[in-house]
């Protein structure tokens, strides 16, 4: 393969971000996906989540997602962001393995986190994430990039810092593709 100067161009746009820059960013996020293997079949579910004692907790009820992390036990965990005023985005991904909390203490121990529910009904399982590795990239943005209407985005022609790049949901969109589609598992 021959490659025209493309990679250095975007190894040049984009920044690995160190163990710790990637923990700093888990700790400032509440929503992220995780990726569990279904019967064969990749499956991601949005959870709510908090970054605990070098791992990811969340809570489940019974069902698919439960099942699909616990008893596979490997599963990927990603949450991402952009910063509009730097022209940059970001990614982080943590792979583990996912058990059940069951031991006494840390049920106890993850009651006492304020993690809870979204949804109006009961989630009493604790899961914990143990990363056996923790990734993420920064992305400059292209300087050409703008809002999209088209997705129910528009510009905030009030921000002059982040030169016409910050986006913020449409006041009438109903919906747009960056937002958490919760559902039951």
């Amino acid at each position: 393969m021959v490659f025209d100067g493309c990679m250095d161009d975007r190894q040049q746009a984009t920044e690995i971000l160190s163990e710790s820059e990637c923990w700093d960013l888990l700790d400032q996020a509440d929503v992220g996906r995780l990726a569990v293997d279904i019967a064969g079949q990749p499956d991601i579910f949005p959870i709510n989540f908090l970054a605990d004692r070098g791992g990811i907790v969340f809570r489940s009820a019974a069902g698919t997602k439960l099942a699909g992390a616990v008893l596979n036990r490997f599963v990927a965990f990603e949450i991402d962001g952009y910063v509009p005023g730097d022209r940059t985005a970001w990614s982080v991904v943590v792979k583990g393995q996912a058990r059940a909390i069951e031991r006494m203490q840390e049920v106890f121990d993850a009651e006492d986190l304020p993690l809870f529910p979204w949804l109006a009904w009961d989630k009493p399982n604790f899961v914990r994430i143990e990363p056996t590795v923790v990734t993420g990239r920064r992305y400059h943005i292209v300087d050409t990039a703008t809002p999209d209407d088209s997705i129910g985005w528009s510009a905030d022609q009030d921000d002059d810092d982040a030169e016409g790049l910050a986006a913020h949901p449409a006041p009438d969109a109903p919906f747009h593709p960056g937002a958490p589609k919760l559902h039951a598992d």
